[in-house]
Formats: structure tokens, C-alpha cells, sequence
């Protein structure tokens, strides 16, 4: 089970896959709350880069404090227009918003799943690509976990990185990822090659 909410042209077909927390917002553990979303350094810069590049911005999150128990889907969509509009307000446009609520033994009898959409498995991105019509070739992946890259590897996004802004990474961490950088926005200068703020 997740949720996909689309804008932008389809005309564009190389996609950004970004993590949520430890990539773009500072992530305080199971958050939900609005006024705990906090933007890393540079993180919008970074996706206003991307953006620029043509890039359509898919954000892909698990989401297992639902399945725990721990907050609704109800708070977490709250969360979630909260920061598609700050986002928007720094002319930033997400093109879709993927989460996985599951886990194989939530306390949550509805969320307990065995799904296709838990990271390292590809399916929250499989569906964002087929509703965005994205080529997976194309487009890059930027996590802060080696799920995120296995969820890209197994989807077959052409170049998955890590970002050092997240969890701690350990040296077989970083041996999957095409590239590691400090954070979203020296990633996104690399490849725009323009410079980080």
C-alpha cells in the first residue's frame, strides 16, 4: 500500500528518487510531527538543481511508525502536504510522493504485510516510474541507507548515491553506491556542476 500524488509534465522522463529523512529533512525518528520538519542544509537548494536539470522529483519514504503504531496515515499525509508546500513556497515541485506504511510483523494488523513496497524492494519506485512514465536508466537515486540503494539496484535506476547526512554508513555501505557525497546538495552541484551554496 502507498500513495502517489502527481504534477508536472510527462513529457519529462528522467526521474530523481530521493529519500526523505536524513536526505532532505533532518530525521528525528519517526517523524510526524509539522513542527519537527526541519530541511537539511542545502536540501532544497540541492533539489531546485535537479529540478532545473529536468528532473522530475519523486520522494520515496518508508513509513513503518504507521504500521507500528506509532502515528496515523492521517498525521503522516498531514506531514506530507506541510512539506510539499514549504517545498512549493522555495520553488520546489514534487512530482510524486511514494510511502510504505508496512512491516511484516506491524503491531498493526492492517499494516502487517509482507509487501513489494518496504526499501530495499523496488515497488514504491516501479509505480512512481509507471505513473510518471519515467526511463529508469535515466534517472538517479539519492538515499542515505543502503535500502535506498538496493531499492534503486533492484528497480533499475541508472546511478544510485549515498549522502553522509542521514544514519551513519559502513564501508560495505558505501561499496553499492555509484558515488558518496556529504549531503543532497553536493550531490545535486556534482551533477549539475554548479556550485553548492
Amino acid at each position: 500500500m502507498s500513495a502517489i500524488e502527481t504534477t508536472g509534465s510527462r513529457s519529462a522522463r528522467k526521474a530523481a528518487f530521493i529519500d526523505r529523512d536524513g536526505v532532505i529533512n533532518v530525521d528525528s525518528g519517526f517523524l510526524h510531527r509539522v513542527a519537527d520538519l526541519h530541511f537539511l542544509p542545502g536540501a532544497v537548494w540541492g533539489l531546485r538543481q535537479l529540478q532545473a536539470a529536468g528532473y522530475l522529483l519523486v520522494v520515496i519514504t518508508n513509513q513503518s511508525g504507521i504500521g507500528r503504531g506509532l502515528y496515523t496515515e492521517a498525521d503522516y499525509l498531514r506531514f506530507t502536504d506541510h512539506m510539499r508546500h514549504a517545498l512549493a513556497a522555495a520553488g520546489v515541485h514534487l512530482s510524486a510522493v511514494e510511502y510504505c506504511p508496512h512491516l511484516p510483523d506491524a503491531p498493526m494488523v492492517r499494516y502487517r504485510i509482507n509487501c513489494d513496497c518496504r526499501k530495499p524492494l523496488p515497488g514504491m519506485l516501479l509505480r512512481a516510474a509507471a505513473a510518471l512514465g519515467t526511463d529508469m536508466a535515466e534517472s538517479l537515486l539519492v538515499g542515505d541507507r543502503a535500502t535506498d540503494i538496493q531499492a534503486g539496484r533492484a528497480a533499475g535506476v541508472g546511478r544510485c548515491y549515498l549522502v553522509r547526512s542521514g544514519v551513519a554508513l559502513s564501508p560495505s555501505d558505501l561499496a553499492l553506491a555509484d558515488a558518496i557525497f556529504d549531503d543532497l546538495a553536493a550531490c545535486a552541484a556534482s551533477l549539475t556542476s554548479s556550485p553548492a551554496p
